[in-house]
């Protein structure tokens, strides 16, 4: 067995090294070659163990990120392949992801040919039926954000239990860089009066892009993620990700029949415990029951994160902005966040720790709503630092009140 370890550290390091080239601007080829020679196949969690070294190493994620796709060309032929994927019953988490990339890469090729189409015709004046069409398919590639926050919530929750923050930190990265592509193509699309000529310059330099890109992490997702996944997770690790993935929705296909979890977990029912129990605070007293039904009727939305920067609390009200998965608990509270917003986290944390600062505020605009965001630092009676408390509320139909209302009347539920 320590032969076996010691094989496969070895050949880890040998992998970086190699890759360390690749960073140090020596040609693909050249390191594909001697990928062959020296290292042979590795599997899926060699080459993550490989990239979180790098970052061990010092090296950024950014770096990391800016390098992911030469990583997956050199390392095309060096990943081990399975004889066939691995068999899962229909409707477990993976067979869910499985499907949905299908899905996407059949997408993908609609958008594509209507790319095609919108290259062919530069001697149209304003191709608007034409450009229509494309914009529809990358409107629905759009659906891929369901697929990649249940990965950047639900699986990278998990890998992270098991030591892998790797994935987190470059994945996560890489679907936002799908994300923007994405968004850049229907920013374009929508231009109404962009001329054919226009359109076929743009084709090559933003729709095309957008398209390899995506491609790219269906791609990466098959051959390296969601094998690491299978090999480290247990089946109540799964059954967790199965839980909690109907709170971010489904991309282009729902889920098939078929998969059962195992019990443990399960949906929870609520904790019962006597009527007269009840935590007394130095203002009143609210039982079990009645703190869950606050928590759940409140129009914000609450996380706590602890004083050792851990998940802690989140209400689960039915309208929350932004959905959280009961995997995130006990979670780095970094490791939930894009990596481009890791820093300013960190940021917010330190100066609450410190005492420099007790609130941090923002708001952002978002799917067509005006989304209010508030940290506060929470501390003892004595000032100690106790944790961070994340306020979020959609501010929208605040923001658009005038007038007064004096008299009882009740809106619509």
């Amino acid at each position: 067995m320590s032969e076996l370890l010691n094989n496969r550290d070895h050949r880890i390091a040998t992998l970086k090294e190699i890759i360390l080239h690749l960073h140090r601007g020596e040609a693909p080829a050249q390191v594909r070659a001697r990928l062959a020679h020296l290292v042979g196949e590795v599997d899926a969690n060699e080459i993550a163990a490989m990239e979180q070294s790098l970052m061990a190493d010092g090296m950024s994620p950014e770096e990391v990120k800016s390098m992911c796709d030469l990583h997956a060309e050199v390392l095309q032929d060096a990943v081990a392949k399975p004889q066939a994927p691995q068999e899962l019953p229909a409707g477990h988490p993976v067979d869910t992801f499985r499907r949905e990339n299908r899905a996407l890469e059949g997408a993908i090729r609609t958008a594509r040919e209507g790319v095609g189409v919108l290259e062919s015709v530069a001697d149209q004046t304003y191709p608007a039926a034409e450009r229509l069409t494309v914009l529809a398919a990358f409107n629905a590639l759009m659906d891929v954000d369901k697929h990649y926050q249940r990965k950047e919530h639900l699986v990278f929750s998990i890998l992270e239990r098991h030591g892998n923050t790797g994935p987190s930190k470059v994945m996560w990265a890489k679907d936002d860089e799908v994300r923007d592509l994405l968004k850049g193509a229907i920013e374009v699309l929508r231009e109404e009066n962009l001329s054919g000529a226009e359109l076929k310059i743009l084709a090559p330099t933003v729709l095309r892009p957008a398209l390899a890109a995506l491609e790219s992490m269906v791609y990466k997702e098959e051959t390296i993620l969601l094998p690491m996944c299978l090999g480290l997770f247990t089946e109540e690790e799964w059954g967790e990700v199965w839980r909690d993935s109907p709170r971010y929705g489904w991309c282009l296909v729902e889920p098939a029949t078929g998969y059962t979890p195992p019990v443990a977990t399960l949906p929870e029912a609520p904790i019962q415990l006597p009527a007269a129990s009840a935590v007394a605070f130095p203002s009143g007293s609210l039982s079990f029951q009645q703190l869950i039904g606050i928590f759940s009727s409140l129009p914000v939305d609450i996380t706590f994160v602890d004083a050792g920067d851990r998940v802690a609390f989140f209400s689960e009200g039915p309208d929350r902005v932004f959905a959280r998965s009961r995997t995130i608990l006990g979670r780095e509270v970094k490791h939930c966040h894009p990596p481009k917003s890791m820093d300013m986290v960190e940021r917010i944390l330190n100066d609450f720790k410190q005492g420099r600062q007790t609130v941090a505020e923002f708001w952002i605009q978002m799917q067509g709503k005006f989304v209010h965001i508030r940290y506060f630092a929470v501390r003892d009676e004595a000032g100690a630092y106790l944790g961070t408390l994340e306020v979020t509320q959609d501010l929208t139909r605040l923001r658009a009140l005038e007038g007064d209302r004096r008299l009882l009347q009740y809106d619509e539920a």
